[in-house]
């Protein structure tokens, strides 16, 4: 054993923890700054995840929502035989009486109260929107146009076809705020809430309950603080639905389902192309699905117009006759 070796030795007998030579190997504990940071990481990573499912970014569903089922595949409208032409000259000739005759209640209370006023004030209907429309923003009708379609009986297509006239599927300025530029009607069904005069109701104060008919879904678009309101989608919808099935329409995309458009807007010229575009358009996605940004056919604008337009539009422009007493008067002379 060299001396060094036995210096060594010594030493240990002598000191029971020697301090190790400067150059000797002494493990080193690892550093836990590293488990600490890969801790804090995953914690800050499941508070985003938690916050991000709390508001539904995460976890909600991402399906699409569907349009509701198209139950009738209307066919495109025959032109109208020389009966209709007359039917539709001797509804015009007795229009005015009957609307008089009829205004106690049942269908006819509520189509006297809103045509007239409605072809005076609107004097135009919207044109199909150039903005795009998403697939988002209609999810929140479907339920709704499902409901109506359920509630009252009316082709939900129908429905959908006056919410796209009036307001471009609530789009158009102003929906939602105000009347429109005649000052007597607003929401996305454009419900006139200034005629009516102050004996009578207006058109919205007719159906403004149509709401208490049917299920309110959980959630859309535009709930308002208060109801009934023109500018609910629900409501409104819901009471654009009860109009239409008083006026006559029904499920089926044919002379009824025109005549409840007319009515709907107003017995004059602008109310014949308003109802040819409505039930063109209803029928164009009964036959082709359900498309949000299509546009109009000509072909079946036209089709539509030959057969239930024409007639009435021909009975609008035939000179009213003169009175009765009136014309034997002037016979007598």
């Amino acid at each position: 054993m060299s001396a060094q070796e036995l210096d060594a030795g010594a030493r240990v007998e002598g000191h029971p923890h020697p301090h190790p030579h400067p150059h000797a190997h002494v493990p080193v504990p690892p550093s836990e700054r590293g488990h600490w940071l890969l801790a804090g990481a995953i914690a800050v990573l499941g508070a985003a995840v938690l916050a991000a499912v709390l508001t539904g970014l995460v976890g909600g569903t991402s399906a699409q929502v569907a349009p509701p089922p198209v139950l009738v595949r209307a066919l495109t409208p025959a032109p109208a035989s020389p009966a209709a032409y007359a039917s539709a000259a001797d509804a015009a000739a007795t229009a005015a009486t009957s609307s008089a005759a009829t205004g106690a209640g049942g269908r006819g209370a509520i189509v006297a109260s809103a045509a007239e006023a409605r072809a005076k004030s609107l004097g135009g209907y919207y044109a199909p929107t150039a903005v795009h429309i998403s697939r988002r923003w209609m999810e929140g009708f479907y339920p709704i146009y499902a409901t109506a379609q359920r509630t009252f009986g009316v082709n939900w297509l129908l429905i959908a076809s006056i919410h796209r006239q009036e307001s471009a599927f609530s789009t158009a300025a102003g929906t939602y705020h105000g009347l429109n530029f005649a000052g007597c009607c607003g929401g996305p069904m454009q419900f006139n809430v200034r005629n009516g005069g102050p004996a009578a109701p207006s058109t919205w104060s007719l159906v403004s309950d149509s709401f208490r008919y049917g299920a309110r879904p959980p959630a859309y678009d535009h709930v308002t603080a208060g109801h009934p309101s023109i500018y609910d989608d629900f409501d409104a919808i819901m009471a654009a639905a009860h109009l239409l099935a008083a006026d006559g329409a029904g499920m089926s995309l044919q002379g009824a389902a025109w005549d409840a458009a007319y009515d709907y807007y107003g017995h004059d010229a602008d109310g014949v192309a308003y109802a040819d575009q409505v039930l063109a358009r209803a029928i164009g996605w009964s036959q082709h699905g359900f498309c949000i940004n299509c546009g109009l056919e000509p072909a079946l604008v036209s089709a539509v117009h030959a057969a239930y337009g024409a007639p009435v539009l021909a009975a609008l422009e035939v000179p009213a006759k003169p009175p009765a007493r009136a014309a034997h008067r002037r016979r007598g002379r």
